[in-house]
């Protein structure tokens, strides 16, 4: 599973382009000049994608302590998606192995699991590489690091995504993929997933009917 989105809202008491801001400043603080589009980006993976691409590695990893920070503080204010623990306990009660893979740190998704008695429930924990933005999803990396951890055949492991990232990481790493579309939009964007659903409830039904 993806976990901003699937699992929770990250940013949802904490907003999204305020720390992208703060990383904006911090950039702007340590002399970087940043473009316009930058400037204006409300989406703090962006800023750190961008970063990774402009700046010399000591900038990255600065950018990157911020924004560790920033989703610690986020996820203590998160908001839960509606059926997504619910995904997590009907699939643990099957024996089927539940891995969250994201583009979110690993420290973030590990407190907010916690924090919501999920963590026994769920391993691997693949989180954002360290300053290393371009092995985010799309990069297959993250994927094929959940594969290999479940020892699990490709062919018998879906991805749970929210992102059109979500479905091109998976696609490159072999993996079948689900797309949830939790806007409008996305119903017609995600065509290329093996399945579409609009509600996270949609997968926790199916596997507590198959459990019964």
């Amino acid at each position: 599973m993806d976990f901003d989105g699937p699992v929770c809202s990250v940013f949802a008491g904490y907003p999204a382009p305020r720390v992208a801001a703060q990383l904006v400043m911090l950039l702007a603080g340590l002399n970087i000049e940043v473009p316009t589009e930058v400037l204006d980006e409300p989406d703090p993976m962006q800023v750190l994608r961008w970063s990774g691409e402009q700046c010399s590695p000591k900038v990255v990893a600065a950018v990157e302590d911020a924004l560790c920070e920033a989703e610690l503080r986020a996820v203590a204010v998160a908001a839960p998606t509606p059926f997504g623990h619910e995904l997590i306990v009907n699939a643990h009660a099957r024996g089927l192995p539940v891995a969250v893979v994201s583009n979110n740190s690993a420290p973030a998704i590990e407190a907010y699991l916690a924090a919501h008695g999920l963590m026994r429930l769920v391993a691997p924990i693949v989180g954002r590489a360290y300053a290393d933005p371009a092995r985010m999803k799309p990069h297959p990396g993250p994927v094929l690091d959940a594969v290999r951890s479940l020892d699990a055949p490709h062919a018998n492991c879906t991805l749970v995504g929210d992102s059109l990232t979500d479905i091109e990481a998976a696609r490159a790493a072999g993996v079948r993929v689900v797309g949830y579309a939790n806007r409008s939009w996305k119903v017609d964007a995600f065509s290329t997933a093996d399945a579409v659903v609009t509600s996270m409830g949609d997968l926790a039904e199916i596997l507590a009917l198959e459990a019964t």
